[in-house]
Formats: structure tokens, sequence, C-alpha cells
């Protein structure tokens, strides 16, 4: 069936008319994927041809979304343009996922402030370093302060600190991924909290927490006694 355009399929096995029939919930990520591509190549369908971009990702959507346009381009019958649906459904999907972790609104615990920070950071190729802002415990905002190389990122301690000011936050928590998947953190890591809590106690804003982000695992300076 793989060399078969998806217009002469049975149409039970037409993804969109599967969808309209069944559900979106009754389609792989292969057939989801496809609608997004609409067509294949001359020799492959598009869920065929989704079932290979897929297993290029070890068949784990989080890992699709560590692919850029240039590395879906590489994929014969994917141009810049179904490339870019891909990649803009791929961050539909972790912003939607942030908005529900945004809901919870009250950090508790480290876990807390990873469900916010895991759809962020989990899939990055680069180093970012982001800023949870909150009153009282409760999220006021968050936002990408700096992003780097594969290794490490450069924070601007001023910046942070007015960007807190900005914000009137009482309280908040920085956060950064490491690519490499390591959850240790490294001495300039340690350095860098230390430098940022100081600055803060001056300012009375307190650092409640530093938590690194690798892959779906996070490590937390608080938990860990480090802090």
């Amino acid at each position: 069936m793989s060399k078969i355009p998806i217009n002469e399929w049975a149409s039970d096995d037409r993804p969109r008319e599967k969808l309209l029939n069944k559900g979106v919930a009754s389609l792989s990520d292969a057939e989801l994927i496809a609608i997004l591509i609409g067509s294949g190549n001359r020799d492959e369908s598009a869920v065929d041809l989704s079932k290979r971009i897929l297993n290029a990702a070890q068949n784990n959507l989080d890992e699709l979304g560590k692919h850029s346009i240039q590395d879906l381009m590489l994929f014969k019958g994917i141009g810049e343009a179904k490339a870019i649906s891909i990649v803009a459904a791929l961050e539909i999907g972790r912003r939607r996922n942030v908005s529900k972790a945004l809901d919870k609104k009250k950090i508790t615990s480290s876990a807390t402030a990873f469900d916010i920070l895991s759809p962020i950071l989990s899939d990055k190729n680069k180093e970012e370093f982001w800023v949870i802002y909150l009153k009282k415990n409760t999220v006021i905002g968050h936002e990408k302060i700096s992003s780097g190389g594969l290794d490490a990122s450069i924070v601007d301690i001023r910046l942070l600190m007015k960007r807190l000011l900005e914000k009137e936050a009482t309280a908040f928590i920085i956060a950064h991924n490491h690519p490499s998947g390591n959850l240790q953190p490294s001495q300039s890591d340690k350095n860098l909290t230390t430098k940022i809590k100081e600055a803060a106690s001056l300012l009375n804003i307190n650092l409640l927490d530093h938590i690194i982000v690798a892959k779906q695992s996070y490590f937390s300076f608080v938990d860990e006694q480090i802090f």
C-alpha cells in the first residue's frame, strides 16, 4: 500500500476521513502528521513518509520537536512549507502544555515548577535560561532571559534584577536545560546561583530554587540541599 496515493485508499483508512468519522483520538501520530503535510512523495504515501520521519525521531514527538525546519527538509517530499507546518504544530502542542501547567498557578514544590518548565526546556538542542516570576508562590509570569550554545548560556544578572523589579515579583525560580542529558550542576551553575541569590536578596526578593532540566527529568538545588 505504501505507493498507493491516500486518495485511492478505502475511505476509513484515509486520515482526514478517519478523523471525521471516528474522532481525532483514533489517529496515530503518523496519521496526524500526514494530515499536516497533505501528500508524500513519488515512492511513499503521506502516512508512510510520516512514519519514516517519526522513526528517525525514535517514534517520540518530544524528539521530533528537536528537529529544525532544515532537518525535516532532508526527507524526500518535505519542502519548506511542509516542514514549517510540522514545526508550528509541535510548537502549538508545547504551548498548550505550558498553558495547562500555568493553570495550576501555585508552585508548592520543585515538581510543580518542573511541570511548567518541562514543555519549555525538555526538547531544546541549545541551552536556555528561564525565570518564573512569583508573588506569594503564585505565578505571575515566565520568560527566557538568555540562550547560548550546546553547553552554556550567559546570564546578565543586572537584566534579571531589572525584570524582577518590573514584574514586581517577591520571589522567583531560575531554570536552565542541559542538552547533553546530564542533570548534575556544573561549578559554574553553582557559582551563578550564588551570585543571583545574593543580588536578589539585596532587593528583598527571594530565589526559591534553581531547576536544571534534561529531557524528562530535573535537578532541584533545593531538593538536593545545595542551595
